[in-house]
């Protein structure tokens, strides 16, 4: 193995990714993210997770994105 591949082989982890796709905005309603859907709580604490913990916040993470689709008003509600 070559000093590259050492020293990459120290940062390569075995546990799940960071959901994040650099769309970092909370939503100000549900204060989820915008991009990736995880709690400001959870986006605070990821990186200390278990990955059992980060597992079963992917998996929620599909169910989180309708809450972001709801539509507020706008100018029908207030034509209405």
């Amino acid at each position: 193995m070559s000093d590259q591949e050492d020293k990459s082989a120290i940062w390569a982890r075995d546990e799940i990714e960071s959901p994040c796709i650099n769309v970092c905005v909370i939503h100000p309603g549900e204060r989820i993210c915008t991009g990736c859907y995880r709690t400001i709580e959870e986006i605070g604490v990821w990186s200390r997770l278990t990955p059992e913990a980060r597992r079963a916040v992917m998996e929620d993470l599909p169910n989180r994105a309708p809450r972001l689709k709801k539509r507020r008003g706008g100018r029908a509600a207030r034509l209405g």
